[in-house]
């Protein structure tokens, strides 16, 4: 929603977010941000739209906002623009990026940097700082971060015979509701009862499983996992059964960026997804749908996920400076709101959730909280040392498991020895 110069300026003076003091800056202050998008819908034109809001209230800093592609796309560009000697100011970079930028030693904790107190950074859910904080330092900033939430179509739950206000509460439920919602005709499937991504994040959707199977895959310092736990493979299993042996999920790798187009074209009737994706899917879905926190295993749980945003070294002291009041001014809780309105994101302190805008927005729509009331129940992401490599062990795993060339343990343990190879020089 665009502001005017008035407003936006009114609510620098008045929020705790936006207490930063002025950029002093005798010629303007260009800061380059870099950031992607993941999900459908209209970041480009919101992010756009804050950009030209914040230069209007800022008239001493310019904005040179950079869109660089997906998530994994955007770390390439950053650490390669970096070592070429062009590194951007100020990205929006996944949380897990964490230990790698730091490593790279390319990024400056947000303590100390002018106008980053630690009043404000303490202000975001604790859930969300979980990967963004480590060795008693601030690395990111939450910004567009979410959980892993399910989506169903109404229409498909009154069809089966299921109550449309209702979804499945545990992982038994979870398998009887998708074995009613899915419609076959001999070996044709025009409906699966349930749809869950594996490609593009597979580790993240398969997190949500071994955090709802009571297992940790890794440890606060980020050196260590724990990817040949059983409970690990039992909830690979799980996975693998819903197609194998349930016969209630497509066989194979489920795309990530075609599951909510499946959901709308009624190729799905359960799906799990960011609830970066809500606005998308509420403005593109042709039929009434649902918004629930992921059933429960052993517990219930989600990993956090989404980007942070992070200040790398190679910005001058002004551009510091810009670079902090950027970040106050796009988490300040009104705009916070607005992003998660915007975009179904989850706005990244409880002080946006008090806003009248925000509580306007639930009271109309209660699935717009579904994400936040399930972080009480998140953990951190999946992020270590040189995490890329550590993940991309796991990710090859699963994808061997779910194409049926090998089974859940021996995968596990085998990704786990990769890991262990990568990280074991992070241990001292």
């Amino acid at each position: 929603m665009p502001i005017t110069r008035r407003a936006a300026l009114g609510a620098l003076a008045a929020s705790p977010f936006l207490a930063a003091p002025a950029v002093r800056a005798q010629a303007p202050v260009e800061l380059t941000f870099n950031y992607p998008i993941a999900v459908g819908g209209p970041i480009a034109r919101i992010i756009d739209g804050y950009c030209d809001d914040f230069q209007k209230a800022n008239p001493g800093i310019r904005i040179r906002q950079v869109y660089t592609g997906s998530y994994q796309d955007s770390i390439t560009k950053a650490l390669t623009a970096t070592r070429g000697g062009d590194a951007p100011d100020m990205a929006c970079l996944l949380s897990t990026d964490m230990f790698t930028l730091i490593d790279e030693d390319v990024v400056l904790p947000w303590d100390g940097l002018p106008g980053a107190e630690a009043a404000w950074m303490d202000r975001f859910y604790p859930g969300f700082m979980e990967n963004s904080r480590s060795g008693g330092k601030t690395w990111g900033i939450p910004f567009q971060r979410s959980t892993i939430v399910m989506y169903y179509n109404k229409e498909a739950f009154s069809a089966a015979g299921l109550n449309p206000e209702v979804a499945p509460a545990n992982w038994t439920e979870q398998v009887e509701f998708a074995q009613k919602l899915t419609r076959r005709s001999g070996d044709n499937v025009s409906q699966w009862g349930l749809q869950i991504p594996s490609s593009g994040f597979p580790y993240w959707l398969f997190q949500a499983l071994t955090t709802q199977n009571d297992v940790r895959l890794m440890n606060e310092a980020g050196n260590q996992t724990f990817y040949a736990d059983p409970k690990v493979a039992e909830a690979l299993q799980y996975w693998l059964d819903l197609a194998q042996k349930h016969k209630v999920h497509p066989a194979g790798i489920v795309e990530w960026g075609t599951t909510p187009r499946d959901f709308f074209e009624r190729k799905v009737a359960m799906i799990w997804t960011t609830t970066g994706n809500l606005t998308n899917i509420k403005t593109n879905a042709p039929f009434a749908f649902g918004v629930a926190q992921l059933a429960a295993g052993r517990k219930p749980g989600s990993p956090t996920g989404g980007g942070n945003l992070y200040v790398f070294k190679a910005a001058s002291e002004a551009k510091r400076e810009a670079a902090v009041k950027f970040a106050r001014f796009l988490t300040e809780p009104e705009r916070a709101a607005q992003w998660g309105i915007d975009t179904g994101y989850v706005a990244t302190s409880p002080e946006a959730w008090e806003t009248a805008k925000m509580k306007d927005y639930v009271a109309g729509f209660p699935a717009a909280a579904v994400a936040r009331d399930q972080l009480r129940h998140a953990v951190a992401e999946l992020s270590t040392h040189e995490n890329q490599r550590v993940t991309k062990a796991l990710n090859d795993g699963l994808q061997s498991v779910l194409t049926g060339r090998s089974q859940p343990q021996p995968a596990m343990t085998a990704a786990q020895a990769e890991a262990e190879r990568i990280l074991r020089r992070y241990r001292g």
